[in-house]
């Protein structure tokens, strides 16, 4: 009975031991992060809306945690090659993605793309901001509806500028296209300033641009707003109506925000970076910043982060299916 008790507990101290050698390195990983600078990836230019709020983010960070997390603007190809550089890092927590939509949408959108979902961790999904329909104010249309009308009986009367091909901008409005009917000629630019600009010298007639960008140019007079893209209206600008609220009854099409790693990487890392997220998200300072962007705080866990991805590479593979829209 002895030998049997002594000989039973050997091997549950040697089975525990095992796991404890497996986990030690992973756990050491999570319990030291970051220990060297964290290079954090965004795939549009320094300046613009996902750049500032990576950068508000990954300021935050280096602050609570005492260690660097380093912004890396890689433009270029729709933010493929920041996907795929992301995708092809060691999954050790020392190479991050701060990502918008494009991530979920690019795998349908263009014919070749170098990754794919299961190549990458979520992480957390931060917030979401929604866009803001532009009008040039000498245009005859007052609404989206009006807009709608037009784009039904007149297919190239309306100019739409996008931020580019692929972009939030450009599948908002084909969202709009494909719920209404309407027709309209895409014009894409190399990002959202030089299309706004456009639209302002009556070039092309309306964009899409994210609301804290939009709002100074609405309230001066150079811009329309024909409706705000979010399913209810930013805290921001409450008195811009939504394009649902302007009669396109179940519309909303906003940009995300989420930090994703390469694929593989421990679940205790994960869960350290993930609770340090939340940490910062829960400062004050850092809302008000993120409010003033037009960004709602959303935080969710992996689980959550990972089941919002796939939802959404969903929605949109059936919407770009639809639309017959390609980039090759």
């Amino acid at each position: 009975m002895t030998t049997t008790m002594k000989t039973r507990r050997s091997v549950l101290l040697g089975t525990a031991g095992l796991v404890a050698l497996a986990l030690g390195p992973n756990v050491a990983l999570a319990q030291d992060y970051p220990a060297r600078p964290v290079q954090v990836i965004v795939a549009f230019p320094a300046g613009g809306s996902a750049d500032i709020v990576g950068r508000h983010i990954m300021q935050k960070m280096t602050e609570a945690t005492g260690g660097s997390f380093v912004v890396e603007n890689r433009t270029g190809a729709g933010g493929n090659i920041a996907f795929a550089a992301t995708a092809a890092a060691k999954p050790d927590g020392y190479t991050l993605l701060f990502s918008t939509p494009g991530i979920a949408i690019n795998p349908s959108l263009y014919k070749k793309v170098n990754y794919k979902l299961e190549d990458f961790t979520p992480i957390a999904l931060v917030g979401e901001a929604p866009l803001v329909l532009l009008a040039n104010p000498a245009l005859p249309y007052k609404n989206v509806t009006e807009l709608v009308a037009l784009g039904k009986t007149k297919p190239d009367a309306v100019r739409f500028a996008s931020s580019g091909n692929g972009s939030s901008s450009h599948l908002a409005m084909d969202v709009l296209r494909s719920m209404t009917g309407m027709q309209y000629l895409h014009v894409p630019y190399r990002g959202g300033g030089p299309a706004m600009l456009d639209v302002i010298a009556g070039q092309v007639d309306v964009t899409m641009l994210p609301i804290s960008e939009s709002l100074p140019y609405v309230r001066d007079g150079r811009l329309r707003s024909l409706g705000q893209t979010g399913a209810k209206r930013s805290p921001i600008a409450p008195e811009m109506p939504t394009i649902e609220e302007s009669g396109i009854k179940g519309y909303s099409s906003t940009t995300w925000y989420m930090v994703l790693g390469p694929a593989g990487m421990p679940r205790p890392l994960v869960n350290t970076i993930q609770t340090q997220l939340d940490r910062v998200l829960k400062m004050p300072d850092l809302q008000e910043k993120l409010k003033a962007a037009g960004v709602s705080v959303i935080n969710g866990n992996s689980e959550e982060a990972n089941a919002f991805l796939q939802a959404e590479y969903k929605k949109w593979a059936g919407l770009i299916k639809a639309s017959g829209t390609i980039i090759e």
